[in-house]
């Protein structure tokens, strides 16, 4: 009898580094990816009371927290190093970590430093992740995967946060680039766009705590063509594991969006 797609393992023996893999989307991406075989999680974040957490739930012999902050060209490329030196190679980067505005701005009033605080993550950070991965799998012969958190915010303009959705644009530019560049390598480079997810740094904007979540999906479910369903991490981790698995092996330079239908309304 053929093996059942819910026994698969999808990323059997596979090495992955999940930057912000402490909390939210890349806690619930490391979760599913070490349920999937994946040999070593590597979690990269810079909350280390919950990363070494997420590490001990996983379990140690298959998971393993590195502080790393990405706005740090070098951590990153230490990070990756590490990884490769210890695991002997890196099939799959996660490149998760990102913020929020911390303000409403638009053009008119637009504060510079904010932008640049925040593009420091969201795009500096997430360039420095796909560089050195990719880096690690081109000396290493491996026809790995990459895949980028992006959001909506990718696809869409807003009358308000215009530092988040300009970072979000600027990912899908990389990936789309990127892509291009490592197919000659056999890597493939995509992201993830999910639509807003009661994630604890989104109830922290908000002004809620984290065990306000369901109030949190409540606000945004109107939101969405989907009735009767509130978007949670777990449904952009399996769209993550996706891209990240050979389930996708010919896909690369795709914008796979989990958003409910909120695009189409």
């Amino acid at each position: 009898m053929a093996e059942s797609a819910l026994s698969k393992k999808k990323l059997d023996g596979k090495v992955v580094i999940v930057t912000g893999g402490a909390s939210g989307i890349g806690e619930a991406a490391a979760r599913l990816f070490a349920n999937h075989g994946a040999r070593m999680v590597v979690i990269a974040d810079i909350q280390d009371e919950a990363g070494q957490r997420v590490a001990e739930f996983i379990g140690l012999e298959h998971a393993i927290y590195i502080h790393c902050d990405v706005t740090d060209e070098e951590q990153v490329k230490s990070m990756v190093e590490w990884t490769v030196q210890n695991y002997k190679q890196l099939d799959i980067m996660l490149s998760n970590a990102g913020v929020l505005s911390r303000s409403d701005q638009t053009i008119l009033d637009l504060d510079f430093s904010e932008l640049d605080r925040l593009f420091a993550v969201n795009v500096r950070g997430m360039a420095a992740c796909v560089k050195h991965a990719a880096r690690a799998m081109v000396d290493g012969h491996v026809r790995g995967s990459i895949v980028c958190t992006a959001s909506v915010a990718s696809c869409s303009g807003f009358e308000q946060f215009i530092d988040y959705f300009m970072s979000k644009h600027a990912v899908l530019g990389l990936v789309r680039s990127a892509s291009k560049q490592l197919g000659a390598h056999g890597i493939r480079v995509n992201c993830v766009s999910p639509y807003i997810i009661a994630t604890p740094m989104t109830c922290h904007v908000l002004g809620m705590d984290p065990e306000q979540a369901e109030e949190v999906e409540k606000i945004f479910e109107p939101n969405i063509l989907l009735k009767g369903v509130a978007l949670k991490a777990n449904h952009v981790a399996d769209a993550l594991l996706f891209l990240a698995s050979n389930d996708s092996a010919c896909v690369t330079g795709h914008n796979l969006v989990v958003d409910g239908g909120f695009l189409l309304k």
